[in-house]
């Protein structure tokens, strides 16, 4: 049987708390992708939930005639729901895809950090931001 000296285990110790971590920022970055894709279908359930409200607490006959017309139309809120329900999804996969990545890396000893999905992040936490501040404006 062949002895494993004190460097080998130290090192294979290591290379799992590395693979650990490397899991516990997927799981990080799926759960960000939930959270995103959860925030998504409420903007859009809001804004029908808006419209439909708008129609039953109003006086005006004529708005009350046009609730089937007015629910079946898309507003900003199912675009921009719609459109981060896609962007939650889009960045579970990109995080699957980092994690392979980097797993390999790991193996390999060659491991380079890359911060693409950072930028898709705070590029898109920009534009949710900038979005919502126009939206809000726009209404007031």
């Amino acid at each position: 049987m062949p002895e494993i000296n004190e460097t080998d285990k130290k090192s294979k110790i290591t290379n799992r708390r590395v693979h650990m971590a490397n899991e516990r920022t997927f799981l990080s970055w799926i759960r960000t992708s939930i959270g995103i894709m959860a925030f998504g279908f409420v903007v859009e359930k809001f804004g029908i939930f808006i419209r439909q409200a708008a129609c039953f607490f109003s006086r005006n006959e004529e708005l009350k005639n046009a609730m089937p017309q007015i629910s079946k139309t898309t507003g900003y809120s199912t675009i921009f729901g719609v459109s981060l329900i896609g962007l939650g999804a889009l960045m579970g996969v990109l995080a699957f895809i980092r994690y392979k990545k980097i797993e390999k890396q790991i193996d390999e000893d060659t491991y380079k950090p890359s911060i693409i999905l950072d930028i898709l992040l705070a590029m898109s936490v920009f534009a949710v931001g900038i979005f919502l501040i126009i939206y809000l404006l726009h209404s007031l």
